[in-house]
């Protein structure tokens, strides 16, 4: 008996199959792309949401920021600001958690960096003693008599350009240690951040953290 032949493909049907392959790649293509920028959204830690943007010009630097990053309803104009107070989360906190990171950009001619009040202001205020805190840094309580009552600072103790963070005790129960350091971003314009005490934890990597938002902004 002898065997049947498939009928050979039509040259209608050879291209049906060779469109729906090529559908079918670019559906994948896509997905695969969709993946990898949401992947790219997620690589600090934190997703962005980019959202509506203004423009504040501030130290001669003009920069677009997202409504959902100011702090205050009434800095969400646009035009020029002697000071803007924004706010996002960074993976900072505890396991590479998100932890809220309150910002306030000014013009260098208001703001000492906290690396320069190490040297020349609270070196002579510290406390004797040594606090244990995050590995790296050292912990020292600033004298009560200065007027520095339940403040600590910690302080990288052998970089040229250390990290430095000044802490305040809680100012009611159940609330978590807050503390500040302030930088110099360039030439014009400084930064005063604020953030919970268990920031301290991923301290080496707050600076690149930070700059990675700073950066979207303009600075």
């Amino acid at each position: 008996m002898a065997l049947s032949e498939s009928p050979a493909p039509t040259p209608g049907s050879s291209l049906t199959f060779n469109l729906v392959a090529i559908a079918a790649l670019i559906g994948l293509a896509a997905i695969a792309l969709a993946y990898a920028i949401d992947g790219a959204s997620r690589s600090d830690g934190y997703r962005i949401d980019e959202g509506a943007t203004l423009v504040r010009t501030i130290a001669g630097k003009d920069l677009e920021i997202p409504e959902s990053w100011f702090r205050y309803a009434e800095q969400k104009t646009e035009g020029f600001a002697r000071q803007i107070d924004l706010q996002f989360n960074l993976p900072l906190g505890a396991g590479g958690t998100s932890a809220g990171i309150e910002v306030t950009l000014l013009p260098n001619s208001r703001v000492r960096p906290s690396a320069s009040l190490l040297d020349n202001v609270y070196l002579h205020q510290f406390a004797s003693g040594e606090l244990s805190g995050p590995p790296g840094l050292i912990g020292k309580r600033l004298d009560s008599a200065d007027g520095y009552a339940e403040e600590t600072v910690w302080f990288d103790p052998i970089s040229a350009d250390p990290f430095v963070a000044k802490c305040a005790a809680p100012v009611a129960i159940d609330t978590p240690t807050r503390c500040l350091r302030s930088v110099r971003l360039g030439p014009g314009l400084a930064a005063v951040y604020v953030f919970d005490a268990e920031v301290l934890e991923n301290w080496r990597d707050f600076d690149r953290q930070a700059q990675v938002n700073l950066a979207r902004i303009g600075l």
